[in-house]
């Protein structure tokens, strides 16, 4: 499966500083550590959110970077509605999932759209007000 074209690196740049606010509550920022570089990344990236989970569509796959990076560490931290949520137990799902998560114009865009990667389940609790100013982040 081919990665991400070129034109999504550009629109990841801006996307960044828009997700993970209040105002737009279909995009997150999921922050994770590189798996070898260590290095801190952040990605935008669009969910359905549950009481405890964030389901997050694989539409370029489940070899991207930042999949293999959070499933080697095992977690991450998520962005979202202006809040920090550490995620932990990275688990693939299928479609049934996502569609048993969502309601409205999402469960419609999730019934139409190909997601030939599945989605990645990440269970999901509220982080300690502090710890993202902690981290650097």
């Amino acid at each position: 499966m081919a990665g991400p074209p070129a034109a999504a690196k550009q629109f990841n740049k801006v996307a960044v500083h828009l997700a993970g606010h209040r105002l737009i509550p279909i995009w997150a920022v999921l922050r994770h550590q590189g798996r070898k570089s260590g290095r801190d990344y952040a990605t935008p990236v669009a969910v359905i959110s549950t009481p405890t989970t964030f389901l997050i569509g694989l539409p370029w796959g489940r070899r991207t970077d930042w999949v293999r990076n959070v499933r080697a560490a095992g977690g991450c931290t998520v962005r979202w509605r202006g809040r920090e949520f550490s995620c932990t137990a990275p688990t693939f799902v299928d479609k049934s999932v996502a569609l048993a998560a969502s309601r409205g114009l999402v469960r419609r865009m999730v019934e139409r759209t190909d997601m030939p990667g599945g989605f990645i389940q990440l269970t999901r609790t509220a982080a300690p007000e502090h710890s993202a100013m902690q981290s650097g982040w």
